[in-house]
């Protein structure tokens, strides 16, 4: 269980962002990190693209995030941008996390997430597909990780 663990969500979605479409999967990984224990504010909502995704990653850190989760943008579409967003951010990829999200996926699409999950400082950021199942997928394999994880981060012993 994580004690108040500060958290971040972010909806990548350039309609939830306009009000054309209800975001099903932020407020499901708020709920999902919220039941481990982090101390997750509402979820924050940003349109697709690399530039929007970069700056909400960084206020998230900036704000103290140890953990932030995007959902979205992590597929093959044109405007499918979160891991190239993520990835000029991040300090250490956990390519092996990524991998074991995808493996874990229960719809035959999952394989085709390209989502990163890695290190800044003494933060985590996950990135998760935009469904609910994906957001449950990947809190499924990075939750009972998270503990150990930031506990590294913060000098702890393996």
């Amino acid at each position: 269980m994580l004690d108040n663990v500060p958290a971040t969500v972010l909806t990548v979605s350039t309609r939830c962002s306009r009000g054309e479409r209800t975001d099903e999967s932020g407020p499901l990984a708020v709920r999902l990190l919220a039941d481990l224990g982090c101390a997750v504010g509402p979820v924050r909502v940003v349109p697709d693209g690399e530039e929007p995704v970069r700056e909400a990653l960084r206020t998230a850190l900036a704000d103290g995030a140890r953990v932030v989760l995007t959902t979205g943008g992590t597929g093959v579409s044109p405007t499918d941008r979160t891991p190239e967003a993520t990835g000029p951010l991040l300090e250490r990829e956990l390519t092996g996390v990524a991998e074991a999200v995808r493996r874990h996926g229960t719809a035959p699409a999952a394989v085709l997430s390209r989502g990163l999950v890695g290190t800044v400082g003494s933060a985590v950021v996950v990135n998760a597909p935009g469904s609910t199942g994906g957001v449950s997928d990947t809190v499924a394999v990075v939750g009972p990780l998270l503990g150990h994880i930031l506990d590294q981060l913060d000098g702890g012993d393996h």
